[in-house]
């Protein structure tokens, strides 16, 4: 009996920032679980290198955009076919303390972490271009809720994103469509290593109960479940990834 109800076999999902780390590993993993998988991300290079990482017996698509531009949202959702799923994975993260935050950071960081996101899902809601019982995924952090030094922005950014997809898992049930979060903890991958010295990492790592970082991949288990049917009635929660580190 081939039965999996973690399967995504039939369903199309988008996944933005999939250029490189989770995101990239999501749309593969994705991919392999049977979705027909469209990925987004500003690098044209890096996404023609994760396309070609994809499950080749599905139906998958590639298209460049820069999400922070308005014009490049509505530009993607028109050319968007109808959707099962969406994985918000672009993020940035800029690490300044607070006396050293001025107006681009600021801006620049809300710009990416949050109001694209929203205005990409208030537009494929606005054309009806997800399906009913279609699930959204948003990449948040356990930093919305565990302070540190110098992370303010991101922190703001990611506990805005936890409120956002609580009002729009309200709002979309009528639809039968899931509003969800994942909220991993570190996971190495290109963007940590640009903004956190080893040193940096090897003080975090002492934290971690399970004796290590994450990897992107199991982020991406986490995202398989709340896409496929297996979480139907899961909606305006969170799902911690963190290797136990919250236990302390």
């Amino acid at each position: 009996m081939n039965y999996n109800p973690f399967s995504l076999k039939n369903k199309t999902i988008l996944i933005t920032g999939a250029s490189s780390g989770i995101g990239s590993s999501i749309a593969i993993e994705c991919s392999k679980m049977g979705a027909n998988v469209i990925i987004t991300g500003r690098n044209k290079d890096r996404l023609l290198n994760v396309f070609k990482k994809l499950d080749r017996n599905n139906d998958h698509h590639s298209i460049q955009a820069d999400l922070v531009e308005e014009e490049a949202i509505n530009k993607l959702v028109n050319e968007l076919p109808k959707i099962d799923g969406i994985v918000h994975c672009a993020a940035i993260l800029k690490k300044q303390p607070l006396k050293f935050i001025n107006e681009s950071t600021l801006k620049a960081t809300f710009e990416t972490n949050l109001f694209a996101p929203t205005l990409l899902c208030q537009k494929i809601a606005k054309k009806n271009k997800i399906n009913n019982k279609g699930s959204i995924v948003f990449i948040s952090s356990i930093a919305s809720t565990i302070a540190s030094y110098g992370n303010i922005l991101y922190m703001a950014s990611k506990g805005a994103i936890n409120s956002l997809s609580r009002g729009m898992a309200l709002e979309l049930a009528s639809k039968k469509i899931r509003v969800n979060t994942i909220q991993p903890a570190l996971i190495k991958t290109n963007l940590t290593d640009t903004v956190l010295s080893e040193e940096d990492l090897n003080n975090y790592l002492q934290k971690f109960p399970l004796g290590r970082f994450g990897k992107s991949e199991e982020v991406a288990y986490a995202a398989i479940y709340l896409l496929s049917d297996a979480s139907l009635w899961t909606t305006g929660t969170s799902i911690v990834v963190d290797g136990g580190v919250t236990l302390r």
